[in-house]
């Protein structure tokens, strides 16, 4: 996912595990001597007592609001993280475009990002990403009045394609020679969709997977490419907090280990493929 929206005011919100109000220090975190950096497990956090996670809402099944909490695949994953540090994770929904050159990290205004987050080469210059938690491919989803079968048969036929804006997907499409519409979120890529401003869309395949879990939608639209564009998701922290990038990833791999990921995987996104959880290779420094 890349996506580049408006600018919006930052707002804080409270994890699922998170009761708004109740974001306290705990024993193992601790403010140094000099009142300034402040630890859990040894990782400086921005706050005491939480860990707080720079998002984009909303992206589901990653991280959406759902009941005025901030829930999702990614959500539940960095509250492992936050468990094993001994805090609770606090949640700031931001602008997609800080999480590029890692503006709020450098800022001090999160510890990291975790929004969906394809790992790139360029990104890899303002911020480091942890291991790879997910394996994303683009789905190619359809009208089934549009009486197509494929991203060429789209292209063949001059059908209306949209994607969401400065995406992965949308720079694959362009390169494919097509020039979508582009949409500010995936809501508005699959609203698009729905209400026939476009017949066709190139989107991350988990968010289909959880939009077709509606028997209308189902029954009105249908994947008919399934695009393996090799991306792979990873959290972000500022560039050379090691600490944290070691702590995020010792919850990745035990999660994948003990059979938690394959439950969160299960819960949030859909059917569990074993190759998810497979040894991913660690994100190039």
């Amino acid at each position: 996912m890349t996506t580049l929206p408006g600018r919006r005011t930052p707002r804080i919100l409270a994890a699922a595990t998170v009761t708004a109000g109740l974001l306290f220090m705990t024993a193992c975190t601790k403010t140094d001597d000099s009142g300034g950096a402040k630890t859990a497990g040894g990782v400086q956090l921005v706050k005491a007592g939480q860990l707080t996670t720079c998002t984009h809402l909303p992206y589901p099944p990653f991280q959406s609001e759902i009941d005025g909490k901030v829930q999702g695949f990614d959500v539940s994953l960095i509250d492992l993280v936050a468990k094993n540090l001994g805090v609770k994770q606090a949640i700031l929904d931001t602008p997609f475009e800080n999480f590029k050159t890692g503006a709020f990290l450098n800022s001090g205004e999160c510890d990291l990002a975790a929004a969906g987050m394809t790992i790139t080469e360029e990104r890899k210059k303002n911020v480091d990403f942890s291991d790879p938690y997910f394996d994303a491919t683009q789905a190619v989803l359809v009208d089934k009045s549009a009486g197509v079968g494929s991203l060429a048969d789209i292209k063949a036929k001059k059908v209306k394609l949209g994607a969401q804006a400065q995406t992965t997907g949308e720079d694959y499409v362009k390169k494919q020679g097509f020039d979508p519409v582009s949409f500010e979120s995936s809501d508005a890529v699959l609203n698009g969709l729905r209400t026939g401003q476009v017949k066709a869309v190139v989107i991350d395949y988990p968010v289909v997977q959880g939009w077709l879990k509606d028997k209308a939608n189902a029954n009105a639209f249908k994947v008919v490419d399934n695009l393996n564009t090799g991306e792979q998701y990873g959290f972000t922290v500022k560039k050379g907090n090691a600490k944290l990038v070691a702590a995020i990833n010792k919850a990745i791999a035990d999660a994948k280990a003990d059979g938690t990921y394959k439950k969160l995987y299960e819960q949030w996104i859909g059917p569990y493929d074993p190759a998810a959880a497979a040894p991913s290779a660690p994100a190039a420094s």
